[in-house]
């Protein structure tokens, strides 16, 4: 019974079997969130848009911060820029340098292209770069103090953060901003005047 637990939980293809398994219920969630918005007077098009970016950025996010916090085959740290990509080109090749770069930039890249959509105050490509440059930092400290034998490097903060900013500039045309009106207008000073 353990094992089957370990399976679902502890290993690459139980977390994204896992994650497969709950895309009805993010479903869900965004039809729930979106029916109690528009419950509330919000309009349909701003209930739906922040409901699908709150299950999005967490539902596309935390399978990847899954995986990075699952036990490892090696240990280690490395500080200097470049210099954990080059061993992996150098010791695994190509192919395993390529999967290395593109799971990295994929690790945030959902927070990158969904936070602008929600929050105003995020709607700049740095300011999400340094949110996601911040919670690399988190989550590579926690594999080097939770000892899971994986490789804490800079390489994946520089990596998760560059993700993270490719992803905001191609959402960047539906961004909620202060002052567009893309915001809810039924919570403008104008909606409530009538």
């Amino acid at each position: 019974m353990l094992k089957d637990w370990h399976y679902w939980i502890g290993t690459f293809t139980g977390v994204v079997a896992t994650t497969m398994a709950a895309l009805p219920l993010a479903a869900l969630a965004v039809s729930a969130l979106a029916r109690r918005r528009k419950a509330t007077g919000s309009t349909p098009a701003w209930a739906w848009r922040m409901s699908l970016a709150e299950v999005g950025i967490v539902y596309l996010t935390v399978p990847w911060v899954w995986m990075i916090l699952l036990p490892g085959t090696r240990a280690g740290t490395s500080l200097v820029p470049l210099l954990d990509l080059l061993a992996i080109l150098t010791d695994r090749g190509p192919v395993t340098l390529t999967g290395q770069v593109v799971g990295n930039l994929l690790v945030f890249a959902a927070l990158g292209f969904f936070a602008p959509l929600r929050f105003a105050v995020l709607a700049s490509v740095p300011r999400i770069v340094a949110l996601a440059a911040g919670c690399s930092v988190l989550v590579e400290a926690a594999q080097y103090v939770l000892r899971l034998d994986r490789v804490s490097s800079v390489d994946d903060v520089l990596l998760n953060a560059a993700g993270a900013g490719l992803a905001a500039l191609a959402s960047r045309r539906w961004w909620r901003t202060a002052n567009r009106a893309s915001s809810d207008p039924s919570r403008s000073p104008m909606a409530t005047r009538r």
